[in-house]
């Protein structure tokens, strides 16, 4: 069975079969609406059912509470289609100007810049680029249809290299074999660019960006592509981390701070260890924010990071700061069942 989807207010159109998401439906149309996880754990992917029904799927209750469910809200990467539906998303566009490849990339580096952090860089055939927007992930193709997903951390304009900041996880299927056995030049196969979460550039309010430890990888391509298209929208960055040696690239938003005036930074430790001599934030980095900034009414966030992160943030910036909901973009780092966070 066949149902029809039309997207309010575009008036977009598309057919869903039995058993499909939403999402995978509209990305099959050549239709793109905003998705970050695909499992359900984001929120980015929430939108409103204006007619019909759905099975509204497997997802975490923080993310999609019974109150939504209630006044009419759903999950597009896990809702599946009862009837036709009429649904409302705060954004569609056209994902035809993006095409999703699947190619080959060469390993060409792996630069451990913490204990259980590296910058690994991946290098595309000479007749191939990978067009993207800065934020977006991509899926590498492992074994018996495994898939791992990173955030690149480079803008589009130095795409020479895909670089890719990957943290260990302990017998980690994907992080273990790259840590302990890569050396260079193993040939790998990934797809994208995937995701939903990249710079909304027509608006002109000042951004927040908020990381936390390798979530500073798709934060670092927004700011570098910002940078590099001098917008001129005030930028501040908080990245949040345990201790000091997880700030791996700790230079960095200290040197784009010192060439741009309309660009700050503010680092958070939650864990600070005595040898670090911090004299910094401590605590939740999110809350940082919160203290500097009580109004985010006139704002937007960019966050990055752990799901309890996001989850709190969108919450508390909501709630206490006057944030209005559709101007918090996030992407989550999500596990699942024999899977690795992002990036």
């Amino acid at each position: 069975m066949t149902f029809e989807i039309t997207i309010k207010p575009s008036d977009h159109a598309f057919s869903c079969e039995e058993g499909e998401t939403v999402l995978a439906a509209a990305m099959r149309a050549d239709l793109m609406l905003p998705y970050g996880c695909r499992n359900g754990a984001c929120g980015t992917c929430k939108g409103r059912i204006l007619a019909g029904e759905v099975d509204y799927g497997a997802h975490q209750k923080s993310t999609l509470t019974d109150d939504d469910k209630r006044i009419g809200y759903a999950l597009f990467c896990c809702a599946k289609p009862l009837t036709d539906v009429t649904i409302e998303v705060r954004e569609v566009r056209r994902a035809g100007d993006i095409v999703i490849k699947r190619l080959p990339c060469r390993l060409e580096s792996i630069d451990k810049v913490a204990p259980d952090v590296a910058i690994v860089r991946f290098k595309l055939p000479a007749n191939e680029r990978l067009q993207f927007l800065a934020g977006q992930y991509i899926d590498f193709l492992l074994k018996d249809g495994k898939r791992r997903s990173f955030s690149l951390a480079i803008a589009p304009h130095d795409d020479r290299l895909l670089e890719l900041h990957i943290r260990h996880v302990p017998n980690g299927f994907f992080s273990d074999t790259l840590f302990n056995q890569y050396k260079g030049r193993e040939i790998l196969r990934f797809e994208g660019p995937l995701g939903s979460f990249y710079l909304r550039e027509q608006s002109d309010k000042p951004i927040v960006l908020l990381a936390g430890g390798t979530g500073f990888a798709p934060i670092k391509a927004i700011i570098e592509h910002a940078l590099h298209h001098e917008l001129d929208r005030r930028m501040i960055l908080y990245w949040g981390a345990r201790s000091r040696v997880d700030l791996y690239l700790p230079d960095l938003p200290n040197e784009w701070q010192a060439r741009h005036s309309n660009f700050s930074y503010v680092p958070v430790l939650s864990e600070p260890r005595p040898e670090d001599h911090w004299t910094g934030r401590t605590g939740f980095v999110h809350r940082a924010v919160m203290e500097d900034l009580p109004d985010l009414s006139g704002h937007q966030v960019y966050a990055c990071g752990a799901p309890a992160m996001i989850d709190a943030a969108r919450r508390d910036f909501s709630q206490q700061c006057g944030l209005p909901p559709d101007e918090f973009f996030a992407d989550s780092f999500t596990y699942a069942a024999e899977t690795e966070a992002r990036p």
